[in-house]
């Protein structure tokens, strides 16, 4: 590196800098999937499925460790019922992610322990007592 010209060791250094962000944006974005899948209820193997991918493959998407094209991206955000830019919310300009917040993971958490109800009156019954109680914390009643 020392006989190098000052541009192309800069050039290198972005170059480096570059890449580091992309694998934190692949990371973000398999994180993102992962919640998503979550949330909705399904396991990898159901995901793969759905994709037409390999459970392998659904489990390296989600860890970072494998890329995911545009068009595939776009498979992925039609069988999760999300847009693609959903699966960027939280990411800076540097390719971090923004860690989530108690109150987020708790929100994750409800939705997925929702998901895994199966019984439907138990659901609407879940469902009405979180709207009682947030209309309760608002101050007002379920008929305004």
């Amino acid at each position: 590196m020392a006989d190098q010209e000052p541009g192309v060791v800069v050039a290198e250094v972005q170059e480096e800098n570059s890449t580091q962000r992309a694998r934190q944006a692949d990371k973000h974005v398999g994180m993102r999937i992962r919640e998503r899948r979550l949330m909705l209820g399904l396991s990898q193997q159901q995901l793969a499925s759905m994709i037409g991918v390999t459970y392998q493959q659904a489990h390296k998407y989600e860890r970072g460790l494998n890329r995911i094209s545009a068009g595939r991206l776009f498979e992925i955000a039609m069988v999760l019922a999300v847009p693609v830019s959903w699966f960027f919310e939280g990411l800076d300009e540097e390719g971090s992610a923004q860690p989530l917040g108690v109150r987020q993971r708790m929100c994750l958490e409800l939705a997925r322990n929702f998901a895994m109800i199966d019984n439907e009156r138990h659901q609407d019954a879940l469902s009405q007592m979180a709207r009682a109680l947030a209309a309760q914390s608002q101050g007002r009643t379920l008929d305004d």
